[in-house]
């Protein structure tokens, strides 16, 4: 494995999941394998939990991280070809890959989409310029339309808590104050699509996800439908993708309560808002897992760069 980009890095996801749970028993076993490495950490966009774990899971693998804000600690960076550079940017990507790589061992990434232009955010322009150009390899740390390390650790979390042979698995919509991106639900889907589980989606009419990443994933505009004998509900509000990036929907109805879901495990990659999305019943109860989601954030993330190390 080169790069870290998407889900479909993951080559075989059972022994990944196996891998990550035997790090989580000991995650310092592997401290040497990291020594006099540098990992850094390019935020384009905000973070806490995919900051603070990456971080982590560099130190336990006893790797130098170094964090950079982009935007606000670097100079303006161009990433179109052949631009006149008259405007605000002022360095440009091939040298700036390039120098980055020269500090590091591993670069990790997280920039966010417009939610404005689809073919752009679909071209994944900040990622793949820092693997096109960048000589080491490249971590996406959430990107325009994927967020693989959250959704290796939801696979990593299920596996622990699920107490079926085959799972009932459901990602529903949620509503939201925000007009918000697809990147989770994307990878969320794709890594179910690996997983042996029963799988479905719902959401409300005019959400469906892009149909070359749900293939022929169920999709169900009836939540109580979808939610009936699920062992898991994933929660995850995201703006239209047919009308891109457009709120067409903020109905109530569709917010997660302990009456819907019953004895289901609930999750959610966090932030989540409070009676908007779920209810305190619902995060207050023993069926929420979205602490232990979070604490293997560190897990999936340092599975990830042990095995980009023992490739250098």
């Amino acid at each position: 494995m080169k790069h870290y980009t998407s889900i479909h890095d993951i080559d075989d996801i059972d022994s990944w999941i196996a891998e990550a749970k035997a790090i989580k028993q000991d995650p310092l076993k592997h401290l040497a394998l990291g020594k006099d490495k540098t990992i850094g950490l390019l935020f384009f966009n905000s973070s806490l939990r995919t900051r603070l774990s990456t971080q982590k899971a560099a130190l336990n693998l006893g790797m130098n991280p170094i964090v950079m804000n982009v935007s606000g600690d670097a100079w303006g960076i161009e990433f179109g070809d052949g631009t006149v550079m008259n405007g605000t940017t002022a360095e440009h990507i091939k040298e700036a890959a390039a120098v980055v790589s020269q500090y590091c061992d591993i670069i990790a990434v997280r920039a966010f989409p417009t939610l404005k232009d689809k073919e752009k955010d679909e071209s994944e322009q900040v990622l793949k310029s820092f693997v096109k150009y960048a000589s080491v390899p490249i971590v996406n740390m959430e990107s325009a339309t994927g967020h693989p390390l959250q959704g290796l650790t939801d696979a990593l979390t299920i596996s622990e808590h699920t107490k079926v042979a085959k799972p009932k698995v459901v990602l529903s919509w949620a509503p939201h104050v925000k007009t918000l991106p697809h990147a989770v639900a994307n990878s969320f889907t794709q890594a179910m699509q690996k997983m042996d589980v029963e799988f479905v989606i719902t959401n409300p009419e005019g959400y469906d996800l892009d149909p070359k990443i749900t293939g022929d994933t169920p999709i169900i505009h009836n939540q109580e439908e979808a939610f009936a004998n699920a062992d898991f509900v994933y929660t995850k509000n995201w703006s239209s993708y047919v009308d891109y990036g457009k709120v067409l929907s903020e109905d109530p109805n569709w917010m997660i309560t302990k009456d819907k879901i019953g004895d289901a495990k609930f999750m959610h990659c966090l932030p989540v808002r409070r009676n908007v999305v779920v209810e305190d019943a619902v995060l207050n109860s023993d069926s929420s897992l979205v602490i232990q989601q979070a604490n293997n954030r560190t897990y999936a993330a340092q599975l990830v760069l042990k095995k980009l190390l023992e490739n250098l």
